[in-house]
C-alpha cells in the first residue's frame, strides 16, 4: 500500500473515513489491494492519521461576518472585563441553564466485555440555572424540577447580588428569551448588575458550557441511579463542590482561551 500512499493521503484528506472498515473498502476500490483491518489501521497511522472526535461549529458561526462579530465582542467587550476581574476590580460570571434528565447516559469504558446499565423509566428532569465566577470558579445556582423562566433568572440575580454586595458585577449570558425579557432587565438594573449578552451562535464564548459537560462526565456517564432523588443529589453535589473538590480540573477546563472557528476546516463528513 505504501506505493499508493500519496494518492490515498490526498483522497482521505478530502474524504476522511469514519471507520477502519470504510477505509479498507476505499483502499480496495482505489488500488485493488485487500488487507486486514489491523494492517489498514497501521497504514493510516503511518500516513499521520488519528481517530479524532469530530467537532462542530455552532449555528452560523462559520459565517465570516459572524466571526468578525464574535471576535469584536471578545476583544472589546469580554476580555477588558475579564482583565478587571483578574485585577479584583469586578466580578464576572458566566450564566446558563442545564437540564439533566434521569436516564441512561452512555459512554465508553475500558472493560473485558461489553457492559450494560439499566435505564430508569420516565423522563424526570432536574433543571439547573447556574453562574460560575470566572476567577474563583465558584458556582451559584437556582434549581427546580419544572422549568427555568424569567423568575428563575431573577432569583439567581438576587443571590449573586447578595453574595457580591458592593462589588461591580457583570454576568455574561446568551440571548434566551427568558433571560433578555423586560422583567430580567429591570431587576438587573435595580440590583446594579450589568448583563453582557453574547452574540448569537456563540456558546463557545460561555465558560459555563464547559462546566455542564464536566458535570455530565463526572457524575452521569455510564452511571445508574435507581431513584430520581439520588440522581438529583449526585448532580447537585457535583456542582456545589466542584470549585473545591475539583479545583485543579476546573482551573484547566475553565481557562479564558476561547475557541475560534476562523481557521478550522469545515467538513461534510
Amino acid at each position: 500500500m505504501d506505493q499508493h500512499a500519496a494518492t490515498l493521503e490526498t483522497y482521505f484528506k478530502e474524504h476522511p473515513p469514519r471507520t477502519v472498515a470504510e477505509a479498507q473498502q476505499v483502499i480496495k476500490d482505489q488500488t485493488g489491494i485487500e488487507r486486514c483491518p489491523t494492517q489498514i489501521q497501521a497504514f493510516m497511522k503511518r500516513l499521520g492519521m488519528k481517530c479524532l472526535k469530530v467537532g462542530y461549529v455552532p449555528g452560523r458561526a462559520a459565517n465570516p461576518d459572524k466571526q468578525v462579530e464574535q471576535e469584536t465582542f471578545q476583544t472589546q467587550e469580554l476580555e477588558p472585563r475579564l482583565a478587571e476581574a483578574k485585577a479584583g476590580k469586578r466580578r464576572v460570571l458566566f450564566m446558563d441553564a442545564a437540564h439533566f434528565v434521569l436516564g441512561a447516559c452512555l459512554s465508553k469504558v475500558w472493560c473485558f466485555a461489553r457492559l450494560f446499565i439499566a435505564s430508569p423509566s420516565g423522563r424526570q428532569r432536574f433543571n439547573v440555572l447556574g453562574a460560575v465566577d470566572a476567577v474563583t470558579k465558584e458556582i451559584l445556582t437556582v434549581t427546580n424540577e419544572t422549568y427555568i423562566n424569567a423568575e428563575s433568572v431573577c432569583l439567581l440575580l438576587t443571590k449573586i447580588a447578595a453574595k457580591y454586595a458592593g462589588e461591580m458585577i457583570t454576568i455574561v449570558l446568551d440571548n434566551a428569551r427568558y433571560q433578555k425579557c423586560g422583567l430580567v432587565l429591570q431587576h438587573a438594573a435595580e440590583l446594579g448588575i450589568e448583563l453582557l449578552f453574547l452574540p448569537s451562535y456563540s456558546p463557545h464564548l460561555n465558560l459555563i458550557e464547559r462546566l455542564w459537560r464536566f458535570v455530565r462526565k463526572e457524575c452521569l456517564y455510564s452511571k445508574y441511579y435507581p431513584k430520581f432523588d439520588g440522581f438529583k443529589q449526585a448532580v447537585d453535589d457535583c456542582i456545589q463542590n466542584a470549585h473545591a473538590k475539583h479545583r485543579d480540573k476546573l482551573e484547566s477546563l475553565l481557562t479564558w482561551n476561547f475557541q475560534s472557528f476562523k481557521k478550522v476546516k469545515i467538513s461534510a463528513v
